[in-house]
């Protein structure tokens, strides 16, 4: 097959969505298929570049985000288009809509993936937890782009189950991002630390309000370990010098980084506990490669995140937002290391379902499967009578 992806941003890797794009499009080549990348940034196989927008006051909020947008320029949109079996869409911003429009009329199939949570935008405008907000984001994002799909990419049943609380009308497609093969359990797991050495703990992700790296660093000071937990951040973001300062006071400072996924692999094979706090996720890429290394996680209990169901027990769950719940699950790990290393199993064998390039084969049987024409035409189409037979 011939596949375009529309992404605004294709080379910002601090960008989880941007990083699964990547992965998803080596392994849709390596399976044969040529994909056809419409986008911003530096030149590429198979990219389509288009110039970079600015939306004013959107822009400044979006670049805290690690998002970017394109500008319309319909002659590099028609001829990335051209031959192609199938449009897949990443980001509903204006390019995409505009570009939409190309594809149906020149009558290619469209797939439409839902990777910004309106969450993501609330938190992003001092919004955060006013649900009001995010249900206006949610009409917004149907009316402006979802609403002309029939078809419509969920990374997990959490978020599909969201859209159609919220009266999307496209058929939604269940299917994770995935996890690269690069993330597999070390061949012997790290060794309990003894005496002095520290415990480590990771969280993966840009720093930004929805992830509450925050909460992470004030656990420290309500463990009865404090002294020697050392917390590794792995992500850039705007919220860098905020917590920097705020760990600044505790007995082994915060380490902040932001590393390659062979380094990153690396960092995860020497922690010794996972915690992602984050209050918003759609999926939680992050948190999928740390177990699927075997790294045991303690998750934030939010309503509002999907990666609540990876906890196997209620071990791995901490009340969202709530600093001293999350220490007692630390100290709970902490003094079961021996039990810690038996559901390190658990959740690397959990992580060997979600492998990326199977999530890749299923979303081509999804390509096949596309017809051309907006969800008005294919509901129209469905409820038509059917006509007598002759």
């Amino acid at each position: 097959m011939i596949i375009a992806l529309v992404i605004d941003s294709y080379d910002d890797l601090n960008n989880g969505t941007t990083a699964s794009a990547r992965r998803f499009v080596e392994n849709l080549r390596a399976l044969g298929h040529t994909v056809r990348v419409l986008t911003t940034g530096e030149p590429g196989p198979d990219k389509y570049l288009l110039k970079r927008a600015w939306l004013p006051l959107v822009t400044y909020f979006a670049d805290k985000q690690s998002i970017t947008f394109s500008k319309v320029e319909e002659d590099v949109i028609r001829s990335c288009f051209e031959g192609v079996d199938v449009v897949h869409f990443y980001f509903p911003f204006p390019m995409a809509r505009a570009a939409e429009k190309i594809a149906r009329e020149m009558g290619i199939p469209c797939l439409a993936a839902f990777h910004i949570q309106p969450e993501n935008i609330t938190y992003a405008i001092g919004l955060g937890r006013q649900q009001w907000a995010a249900n206006f984001f949610y009409w917004f994002l149907k009316k402006y782009f979802y609403g002309r799909f029939a078809d419509i990419h969920c990374p997990t049943e959490f978020i599909a189950n969201e859209l159609k609380t919220h009266n999307y009308l496209g058929k939604t497609h269940v299917i994770s991002n995935g996890v690269a093969d690069l993330f597999v359990p070390p061949e012997h797991l790290k060794p309990e630390p003894k005496g002095d050495e520290p415990f480590h703990i990771l969280m993966i992700g840009r720093l930004v309000a929805e992830k509450r790296q925050d909460v992470i660093i004030d656990a420290v000071r309500y463990s009865k370990y404090k002294d020697r937990i050392a917390l590794h951040f792995a992500g850039k973001g705007p919220k860098y010098e905020r917590y920097v300062k705020q760990g600044s006071d505790l007995p082994i400072k915060p380490e902040f980084g932001f590393y390659k996924p062979e380094e990153l692999r690396e960092l995860i094979y020497n922690c010794d506990l996972y915690v992602h706090a984050a209050d918003v996720e759609i999926e939680a890429i992050a948190c999928m490669e740390a177990f699927s290394c075997g790294l045991v996680p303690v998750i934030a209990n939010s309503k509002k995140s999907a990666t609540v169901h990876f906890a196997l027990d209620d071990r791995s769950l901490f009340e969202a937002g709530n600093p001293k719940d999350l220490a007692q699950k630390i100290d709970y790990w902490f003094d079961h290391y021996d039990e810690k290393a038996k559901m390190s199993q658990a959740y690397a064998e959990q992580g060997r379902h979600y492998s990326a390039l199977s999530s890749v084969k299923q979303m081509v049987e999804v390509y096949k499967q596309l017809k051309p024409g907006r969800l008005g035409d294919v509901l129209q189409l469905e409820h038509q009578p059917e006509q007598p037979a002759e």
